[in-house]
């Protein structure tokens, strides 16, 4: 298999792949505990999700290089306002919008963008005074 193939996904796995990438923290955990409790699927100790192997060919797909990211405000330091007015522009959001945005930590503050426009927004944050995670 060459590094350049492509792999087709159906669009079943798709939507469901999506769905569960924008699910929040707390839908996250509520997913988890219902795979546990009714199908017994756990994840595991490096946070994978483990079950047992479904019959088929058995070949393990491909790593995928991640082109996009998640950026999320982990903390705001000792310069509150001024990360307030960072995350205000590049939200677009009301002052008082991106207050309760920066105090309720962590906070995404974008969603689904390149890795550059992460990388911009990562170091507008933290000139303000902020912490970030790409994810």
């Amino acid at each position: 298999m060459s590094e350049s193939a492509t792999i087709e996904f159906s669009a079943e796995s798709k939507t469901l792949g999506d769905q569960i990438a924008n699910l929040t923290l707390k839908q996250a955990k509520e997913l988890s505990d219902y795979l546990k409790a009714e199908h017994g699927i756990e994840p595991a100790a490096g946070g994978a999700v483990m079950m047992a192997p479904a019959a088929g060919d058995g070949a393990a797909p491909a790593a995928v290089e991640q082109t996009e990211f998640d950026v999320v405000l982990t903390g705001f330091g000792d310069k509150k306002l001024d990360v307030v007015k960072v995350v205000k522009n590049l939200t677009g959001v009301s002052l008082m919008d991106a207050k309760k945005l920066v105090e309720s930590c962590p906070a995404k503050l974008k969603e689904a963008v390149s890795k550059e426009d992460a990388a911009k927004v990562k170091a507008e944050v933290e000139a303000a005074g902020g912490t970030v995670e790409l994810k």
